[in-house]
């Protein structure tokens, strides 16, 4: 894939090393020369100094071929513009823009663009820590819902998933088994150590703790 990033924060340069460490081309943006430094000598991507919004520099870094643009600044406006500039202007499939205040969230989705909140996200890690440990919202990247990993007990043996499931609240998404993980089907027969992963809604999390004895 090739890909440009604006920002060159410790995020960006941590998200520009780990691309081109798997070999896609990466392209990235900071309006100070001195923050490349954080990229170290191994990556192999190419650097540029400016603007993200910059619709020169932002040629001139590949946009009309880019496969994704991510904005990733540590300024909200900055990331608004520059995502937009990139999907409106030059049609980049894959738009991703990093906000921090999470009351603007609702501008960033009304525009179309995918969005991290990492206040958001980071809360809620923390949260689910605080309630669950075997509970993550970090994968949906949502604080209304989250994953829970269990293993299937003697009780839960020979129950079909269609049992398990709480309409709303609570749906089994996959089994992990010897043989590898699968898409269940309601009428699937859970067997003991199967491990299965929900998804589950965060307000009835107290609710399934004590449907399944969860200490």
């Amino acid at each position: 894939m090739y890909v440009i990033i604006v920002g060159c924060g410790r995020v960006g340069a941590e998200l520009a090393k780990l691309l081109s460490s798997e070999g896609h081309d990466v392209v990235i943006i900071d309006k100070k020369q001195e923050s490349f430094n954080r990229l170290g000598n191994s990556f192999n991507g190419i650097m540029l100094v400016g603007n993200g919004f910059d619709c020169m520099l932002l040629r001139q870094a590949g946009i009309e071929k880019a496969d994704a643009f991510c904005a990733v600044t540590n300024g909200d406006n900055t990331n608004l513009i520059s995502a937009q500039v990139a999907r409106k202007i030059f049609k980049v499939p894959k738009v991703i823009a990093r906000i921090y205040d999470p009351q603007r969230a609702h501008i960033y989705k009304a525009l179309g663009l995918d969005i991290l909140s990492g206040t958001i996200l980071f809360a809620s890690l923390i949260r689910d820590k605080i309630v669950e440990s075997r509970f993550t919202s970090y994968l949906i990247e949502t604080k209304d819902l989250g994953v829970i990993e269990l293993e299937v007990s003697k009780t839960l043996a020979g129950k079909t998933v269609s049992e398990l499931n709480v309409p709303g609240e609570f749906l089994v998404v996959a089994i992990r088994r010897l043989e590898g993980v699968t898409i269940p089907e309601p009428q699937t027969v859970l067997k003991e150590k199967d491990t299965f992963m929900a998804v589950v809604k965060v307000t009835s999390l107290e609710k399934i703790r004590k449907r399944f004895n969860l200490s």
